[in-house]
């Protein structure tokens, strides 16, 4: 039968996310997206999962333990990949042959990349929220996936190839190109971060090695970058007080925002989940940080809750003031565009 929504997500995937990020992702896209044999497979993903994500993912996850000869064009296992041109035919057979697997694997796993380079354009927000209120900041994030995000102010950035910010000896390096607004003079002065919460339904325990490997088969196999970037990262998330809480942020949003001190500001944030989120609860979402803003003030910094831009919001007392708001940043945060306001 035919599945023509699913077909224009896997277009969709391959024109807006692949496109100039991942050749061979943007190739069986293209492929998969005129294909019904695998079309009908990938309608066995969950409704709510980003099936093109959870679809390559599970494939490089399978090929991570496998000597298959489609693993001689993934740049995440060859290091002179084959031509892209070829694998189509390798690829689909592969599926068809592991489609038990594939479906055991799109009922346990989710789509929960832990981007790290996101912090890119998170950290300028904490440093000027402290700056404004000189307030130590308590973190909740909202998809935290293995809370790598909530290490933030421990890591170093470079901001087009010159503006360098060190907050640790680790030799992690956040790189992203600001192509907005002058960045907050701030940035020297990380956050005092008091409390570091990160809610989902489905924690990522770094010490399983199972849980572990999903999270890199999530990485896109071009993308060695981020590979180092998340094994870098590792050992300074393990040096830190991060409470991970498996459950829906919805439903335990106002519960955990009454275990944080009165004495820290309060931020609430997620980056590239809320469109996971039915839509009626997103709504809902934006009410329960109303009802907490009435107990104490906090901001809420997100995007792809009701569009793609990136948003800072104060909510005090029940009302939404915007502080900025962003053009869509790059998926991977390798470039993204800062306004003052």
């Amino acid at each position: 039968m035919p599945h023509i929504r699913l077909s224009r997500q896997f277009l969709m995937f391959a024109q807006q996310e692949c496109q100039g990020s991942s050749p061979l992702y943007e190739h069986l896209a293209n492929k998969i997206a005129n294909d019904e044999d695998l079309l009908d497979i990938a309608s066995l993903i969950p409704q709510g999962q980003p099936a093109p994500n959870l679809l390559l993912a599970a494939v490089h996850y399978l090929l991570s333990t496998s000597n298959d000869p489609l693993t001689n064009y993934y740049a995440s296992f060859a290091p002179f990949p084959h031509p892209i041109q070829e694998v189509f035919p390798i690829f689909k057979a592969f599926v068809l042959s592991h489609t038990n697997e594939l479906t055991t694997l799109f009922q346990e796993k989710l789509v929960q990349t832990n981007e790290i380079r996101r912090c890119a354009y998170l950290y300028p927000m904490m440093t000027e929220i402290y700056a404004k209120h000189q307030q130590p900041l308590a973190f909740i994030e909202i998809g935290a996936s293995a809370g790598l995000q909530l290490g933030m102010d421990r890591y170093n950035y470079c901001y087009n190839q010159h503006l360098a910010i060190t907050n640790t000896k680790n030799d992690i390096v956040l790189i992203s190109e600001n192509r907005g607004e002058t960045l907050p003079a701030s940035l020297s002065k990380p956050p005092v971060v008091w409390q570091r919460i990160g809610i989902d339904l489905h924690p990522i325990d770094l010490g399983n090695k199972e849980e572990s490997q999903w999270l890199q088969a999530l990485i896109w196999p071009e993308h060695h970058e981020r590979r180092m970037l998340f094994n870098q990262a590792l050992p300074i998330i393990n040096q830190l007080d991060i409470q991970l809480v498996k459950g829906d942020a919805i439903q335990l949003i106002k519960e955990l925002s009454r275990t944080i001190e009165q004495e820290a500001m309060l931020v609430i944030y997620h980056t590239h989940v809320a469109n996971q989120i039915p839509i009626e609860l997103r709504h809902t979402l934006i009410e329960q940080l109303k009802e907490i803003s009435l107990e104490r003030p906090l901001y809420h910094c997100y995007n792809n809750l009701f569009d793609t831009k990136l948003h800072q919001d104060f909510i005090d007392q029940g009302t939404i003031k915007s502080i900025r708001t962003m053009a869509r940043p790059d998926g991977h945060a390798r470039w993204f565009e800062w306004s003052n306001s």
